[in-house]
């Protein structure tokens, strides 16, 4: 597109005829701007008056100068053809480089909003992926839960509890090889001894450690209300004091026949 031509160079496209015209078309009009100023110069008061009043009176002037230029109708400078021409060329060469601008403005913000559409769909397109894989996820856990039957959790419980008394045996077997080893009945098999065994004070029916915390055990378990089991003629003395002495059985408070295992937790 065609840059806008200086005025100078525009000029002397112009005809003689076309630049006489012209000329004196401005000297007119230069002449008819002095005349005006002139009588600005001459219509304006004297600066000692009030200041208020002056810019009035000015706002009012201007006010009826508005008035009047819109009430009158535009008119051409030049009724040469070739001035207007050339007049008209020079405005759309320079509106064209106005146009010119503004496309490549509107063009730099389109490639800006295109970057920012490419990166949003690409944003998008992520989102995408992830809720479809916890769609999928969330499905998975939703059949899964389906097939776990009242039967098949009833089913494991029994598994369980079955687990845990096996375990349970096994820490009783434990505890009553230990003892067992350790801490033996106080009985005699010997029946030569047997005159011996009654001198002692012992008696054939006593029951073996294990078999005392057993009782003691199942009696917290079977009646927690009342843990208390009555200590008689099977119960080692000895074998009680140790229990009492270290804690793992304690006496009643009231009546001391009376013991109970010690709470342990």
């Amino acid at each position: 597109m065609a840059e806008v031509k200086p005025g100078g160079q525009a000029a002397s496209e112009l005809s003689e005829a076309a630049q006489s015209e012209l000329l004196e078309l401005c000297e007119e009009q230069f002449a008819q701007l002095e005349k005006l100023q002139n009588e600005i110069i001459l219509s304006e008061p004297d600066f000692c008056e009030n200041p208020q009043e002056q810019s009035v009176n000015r706002l009012m002037a201007t006010e009826a100068e508005l008035k009047q230029w819109l009430t009158v109708e535009p008119k051409l400078l030049a009724a040469n053809s070739e001035v207007l021409l050339q007049a008209g060329k020079e405005e759309m060469l320079k509106l064209c480089s106005e146009l010119e601008m503004v496309v490549s403005c509107y063009e730099a913000k389109r490639d800006k909003l295109r970057e920012t559409k490419e990166l949003e769909e690409k944003w998008l397109e992520e989102k995408k992926q992830v809720l479809t894989a916890a769609s999928d996820h969330v499905e998975q856990l939703q059949m899964e839960k389906e097939k776990l039957s009242e039967h098949s959790v009833l089913q494991d419980t029994k598994e369980k509890i079955q687990k845990m008394k096996v375990y349970q045996e096994r820490l009783m077997e434990s505890l009553g090889d230990v003892l067992e080893k350790h801490v033996p009945l106080p009985q005699n098999e010997n029946s030569t001894n047997k005159k011996k065994n009654m001198e002692l004070g012992l008696n054939e029916d006593l029951i073996s450690l294990n078999e005392i915390l057993e009782v003691l055990m199942n009696k917290v378990l079977n009646a927690p209300h009342d843990p208390y089991v009555t200590i008689d003629n099977t119960f080692w003395p000895p074998y009680v004091e140790m229990l009492l002495r270290y804690g793992i059985a304690v006496r009643h408070q009231e009546n001391n026949f009376k013991i109970r295992l010690e709470t342990f937790f």
